[in-house]
């Protein structure tokens, strides 16, 4: 099928606000990284001295912890699809760095090859060529599907699922994803060198518990909220992807870094993360928020995904 059709900014912003949105940062990249380092090593220890503490506390506090740092691990994968974009450093160079080593290593992502992936999803969004399409095309399902993925994702089952599969590929030889799989061994290497030296295992252990589980259903989440059970038939750029308003909690968990606004994503993709928002507000005092597809919260996603 032929691409999707695109949005032209000309059409839809004045010069000096495109040039606003589009200018890429040298420091807000870099902060954001080590924002999301930040907030990881917090929860993690912040969780081991809960265990320290006493027994009770450690029970109490560990389902928070996790939560917070899949939502990190969540932003870290953020973080590196703008890296993948070229839009975390204005310097390609730094920029690539960025998006292989400290965000992408770390859920075990590799840049490059997800970069090729992610600009083909770009290109033929929610039509047959669409790399993505499995992650929406089974919505909506019953509750007891949906139910069952979030099971499956908690119990660590997905992840497991996913890590010997690309185990087994990497011990095939040497290959890109073998590449991908010693940088993500390397970096959790790195990580678990630093919990022995500070504190002990209780850290780390917190945050490969994460990546084995609240990771896996935020990810899920931000991926049905994106594309599953939007209107794409109408050939409509504005109604290819989701946008959905994301509070606090959102986003501290599957809304980190801007992500909810898909929609304004997919139609500006030069637009870094953190221009997202004041995007969003320009496409409203243009009067494109009725052409966009728009959802309250996450909760309505979700109801949506199982109507």
């Amino acid at each position: 099928m032929p691409a999707v059709k695109a949005a032209n900014p000309r059409d839809v912003f004045a010069a000096e606000d495109w040039r606003a949105i589009t200018r890429l940062s040298r420091w807000r990249g870099i902060w954001l990284v080590l924002h999301a380092w930040i907030v990881v090593a917090l929860a993690a220890f912040g969780g081991a001295a809960a265990w320290d503490y006493h027994w009770l506390a450690g029970i109490l506090v560990t389902p928070l912890a996790l939560a917070i740092l899949g939502g990190r691990q969540l932003g870290l994968s953020i973080l590196m699809h703008d890296g993948a974009h070229g839009l975390l450093h204005p310097n390609r160079q730094a920029n690539n760095w960025l998006g292989q080593w400290p965000t992408g290593a770390a859920t075990g992502s590799d840049l490059f090859a997800y970069r090729t992936y992610h600009l083909t999803h770009h290109k033929y969004t929610q039509q047959p060529e669409d790399p993505d399409l499995s992650l929406s095309a089974p919505f909506p399902t019953s509750r007891d599907s949906l139910r069952r993925k979030f099971i499956r994702d908690l119990t660590g089952q997905t992840f497991y699922k996913q890590r010997r599969a690309q185990f087994a590929a990497a011990l095939r030889g040497p290959s890109t994803t073998a590449r991908t799989v010693g940088r993500f061994l390397a970096l959790q290497a790195i990580l678990l060198t630093i919990s022995l030296l500070v504190w002990g295992w209780m850290p780390f252990l917190l945050w490969l518990a994460a990546l084995a589980t609240t990771f896996q259903l935020f990810l899920r989440i931000r991926n049905i909220a994106e594309h599953a059970c939007t209107p794409t038939g109408s050939g409509d750029p504005f109604t290819h992807a989701r946008t959905t308003y994301a509070g606090l909690i959102a986003r501290a968990t599957v809304a980190p870094y801007w992500v909810n606004y898909h929609s304004e994503h997919h139609l500006f993709m030069g637009v870094p993360c953190y221009n997202l928002a004041a995007t969003h507000r320009l496409l409203g005092s243009g009067g494109y928020h009725p052409k966009m597809t728009l959802s309250p919260h996450y909760r309505d996603v979700l109801a949506q995904a199982v109507t």
